[in-house]
């Protein structure tokens, strides 16, 4: 297996979200001693999501599953994680995450809503197999200008 392997589920490329996930999986690979992480990108895979045999999304699909550890991150987006993750995560066989650690990241509006989305992607992940870890990292958009203090303080916090 490989190191970690951070998913932004935006369906933007460069997203606030992505800049969290990144720095999440930064300051947990410092923590542990790990190379610098893999980063997918959901939303650069564009239509090759739904494409059978797609080359790039078969690359990501290969990267998680070579994976140790995963950060996979998501804005809200009514109220749960976005489309196009569900979408990545639903080309994954059953149980394809088991014994993977996995950190759940969501960024919402308000404090509620990305408790409430967080636990609905810890449960996905869960599904997959996924060890989550806990606790995930809810962020509000208003705090998201202080991504790398947020995840080096995350970090620093989880008991390894």
């Amino acid at each position: 297996m490989t190191g970690i392997v951070v998913i932004s589920g935006n369906p933007r490329a460069g997203s606030r979200t992505s800049t969290l996930a990144s720095a999440v999986g930064a300051a947990i690979a410092e923590q542990i001693g790990s190379p610098e992480p893999h980063l997918i990108e959901v939303g650069a895979l564009g239509a090759g999501l739904l494409t059978p045999g797609d080359e790039a999304t078969k690359a990501a699909l290969a990267a998680i599953s070579d994976a140790s550890l995963l950060v996979v991150a998501t804005p809200t987006y009514k109220g749960s994680y976005t489309g196009v993750l569900k979408v990545l995560l639903d080309n994954l066989p059953a149980q394809a995450l088991a014994g993977k650690l996995a950190v759940p990241v969501v960024t919402a509006g308000v404090a509620p809503q990305a408790t409430a989305a967080e636990a609905l992607l810890r449960q996905l992940l869960v599904e997959l197999g996924a060890i989550a870890v806990r606790p995930g990292l809810p962020v509000i958009e208003a705090d998201l200008a202080e991504s790398v203090a947020i995840s080096q303080k995350y970090a620093a916090a989880l008991d390894w």
